[in-house]
């Protein structure tokens, strides 16, 4: 019989996964056990907890952790996805004071990340279980899609905000100071996708409105960290992970033919738009050993024009990740128009300035759409396909 601690969810995940629960086993027991939980790789046990009760009961002991009382966020009640809610910090918006793209891709990092560690993963990496971890293999991003329907602000205005919540707030604090940053929740979960990977899903909410202000989907593929080369997703692997999966398949594009789904066309040269001799700094590179998912981003917007970011804001963004970047390599950023039926070319300059031009449908004339190209500058090598969505900046 194996048995273990409450105060270590990574060893209790680690033993989990040695009995090769792969189902639910068994009802949570009602009655109160000793400050030791027994878990047996028997059926024969007299109390038995599937992987999920075990590490939900494992946190509950846990919770006063300093790490668990400064997180904002924990496993949903059934155990298959994970909740955190984020304060929009000064540091993570641009001039007109809303989120970055670059911080939005973070924080669904960041979630992940978390998700992974509350079931007892990631403790050297992002979500590596132990089998992965013995193997020396690691997850890489193959695709993200994510789409804001709303910004997040570090300086919300207070109507957005409900008439109770302002009514309590009044009554016990300066409102004018407390009510200055938009907080959000983002709510995350994985589940298996195809033979070579994983998918990763999101749902972002602002939490003073219970509007859901994003949703995001990605796609993980498995590297062998020493060879740098894909490999296909092991049994034991799946058998580790998927018990922390929900029993159906829950996505958070579910509309048929959504763009999530839609295929990237290479850019070809010549090209409208371009950044060359873009270098990763140190601080782009990750604990994989290579630049960071959410680099790509800012690498790509770079080369938007300017009259497109001064009046437009970036509404939905998909990325192919087809080769990864080391910390020399030298990246050229290429943009062009995407011509679709019913597209048209059009210009986008004011005022008398050198005037750009971008693509717009027929049927909604303040949205624009390009294409990415991502590629080694020394032999043109393709690291990254893109494709964003514009729209007309808000007034607030």
């Amino acid at each position: 019989m194996l048995k273990f601690s409450y105060c270590n969810v990574t060893d209790l995940n680690q033993a989990l996964a040695q009995c090769r629960f792969v189902g639910l086993l068994g009802p949570l027991a009602s009655r109160r056990q000793s400050p030791r939980a027994v878990v047996s790789c028997s059926p024969s046990s007299e109390f038995s907890l599937t992987p999920v009760q075990a590490v939900m009961s494992c946190q509950q002991q846990v919770g006063s952790s300093l790490v668990n009382r400064l997180r904002l966020g924990g496993l949903t009640e059934d155990g298959f996805s994970y909740k955190e809610k984020f304060i929009i910090r000064g540091f993570e918006v641009g001039i007109n004071k809303i989120a970055t793209i670059e911080t939005i891709a973070n924080l669904l990092q960041e979630v992940g990340s978390n998700h992974a560690q509350s079931v007892g993963f990631s403790t050297d990496g992002f979500g590596t279980s132990p089998t992965m971890r013995k193997l020396h293999l690691i997850w890489v991003t193959a695709r993200m899609h994510i789409e804001v329907y709303k910004y997040p602000a570090w300086y919300p205005p207070l109507s957005k905000l409900n008439p109770t919540f302002l009514h309590v707030l009044g009554s016990r604090f300066d409102i004018g100071f407390v009510c200055r940053r938009d907080v959000i929740q983002i709510e995350t979960w994985c589940q298996n996708e195809g033979r070579m990977g994983t998918r990763r899903d999101w749902i972002l909410n602002d939490v003073a409105t219970g509007e859901v202000i994003g949703r995001a989907t990605s796609k993980w593929v498995m590297m062998n960290q020493d060879t740098r080369r894909m490999q296909k997703v092991s049994d034991d692997v799946k058998e580790e992970y998927l018990v922390f999966c929900p029993r159906e398949p829950r996505l958070a594009f579910s509309e048929k033919n959504n763009k999530s789904l839609k295929r990237i066309a290479k850019l070809e040269d010549p090209v409208r738009y371009s950044k060359l001799g873009l270098k990763p700094r140190r601080a782009d590179l990750d604990m994989n050993q290579h630049v960071n998912n959410v680099t790509y981003i800012g690498w790509v917007l770079e080369s938007i024009p300017k009259e497109i970011t001064d009046t437009h804001e970036l509404q939905a963004i998909t990325l192919d990740y087809r080769r990864e970047c080391q910390q020399y390599d030298v990246v050229d950023s290429l943009t062009g128009l995407e011509l679709t039926e019913g597209s048209k070319t059009v210009s986008v300059g004011t005022n008398g300035s050198a005037t750009a031009t971008a693509t717009t449908r027929e049927d909604d004339h303040d949205c624009h759409w390009f294409l990415h190209l991502l590629r080694l500058s020394n032999d043109g090598r393709e690291i990254n396909r893109g494709r964003t969505e514009w729209r007309k900046k808000p007034t607030r």
